[in-house]
């Protein structure tokens, strides 16, 4: 990758990485993984045009909390990606995402997996994945596949998670985590920015 595809990487891996320093608990030692499966884009077409996902509709930012969510795909992050749940228009600033329109319950802003969840929804993982456009299954994470028998892991605050991943709920300051292949202790906790805000 050359010019400015790579100053844009390079700001985001550097994004990630101070933000990530200064909210999670304990040592960032797991790299970032490289190629475009590491990298997924924020926003399938019909989230840029606000139509409608599920029963999630596009409309005013509202009151919201955080949830910091990490995905990790054979020992290296896979990154959450700035505007998820963001519609055109919309400005970049640069690793982050300015919404100029409307946005959706669940969004991202920032590259770093913290993911504002309007207060009055009551959603879960699955909503994320939905408006993110990426697969969430027992064998599916983002872009990568595995077997049943080694399906993928899911962590809430550092405890193992049983069950369907796409029922964990997004409860404010939750950190999720979610695994396929090898083992990444998994943080437990993240230290917000604030309890809760308002964007436009």
């Amino acid at each position: 990758m050359r010019g400015r595809g790579a100053h844009i990487l390079n700001r985001v891996r550097t994004a990630i990485l101070c933000v990530s320093l200064a909210g999670l608990a304990g040592p960032i030692a797991t790299p970032i993984g490289a190629g475009p499966r590491y990298h997924p884009p924020a926003a399938p077409a019909r989230v840029l045009r606000g139509e409608p996902v599920g029963t999630l509709r596009c409309g005013a930012a509202g009151k919201r909390f955080g949830v910091h969510v990490e995905l990790f795909a054979h020992g290296r992050v896979v990154v959450v990606p700035a505007g998820i749940g963001v519609a055109a228009p919309r400005r970049r600033v640069g690793a982050f995402v300015r919404p100029r329109g409307c946005s959706y319950a669940v969004r991202t802003l920032g590259p770093a997996g913290v993911v504002e969840v309007r207060r009055d929804a009551r959603l879960t993982l699955d909503r994320l994945f939905a408006v993110w456009g990426q697969p969430l299954s027992a064998t599916r994470l983002a872009g990568f596949s595995t077997r049943r028998g080694a399906p993928v892991r899911a962590y809430v605050g550092g405890r193992r998670r049983r069950g369907r991943l796409d029922a964990i709920p997004l409860s404010r300051h939750a950190e999720i985590v979610l695994e396929l292949g090898r083992f990444v202790p998994p943080h437990r906790s993240f230290r917000f920015p604030s309890t809760s805000w308002r964007r436009p």
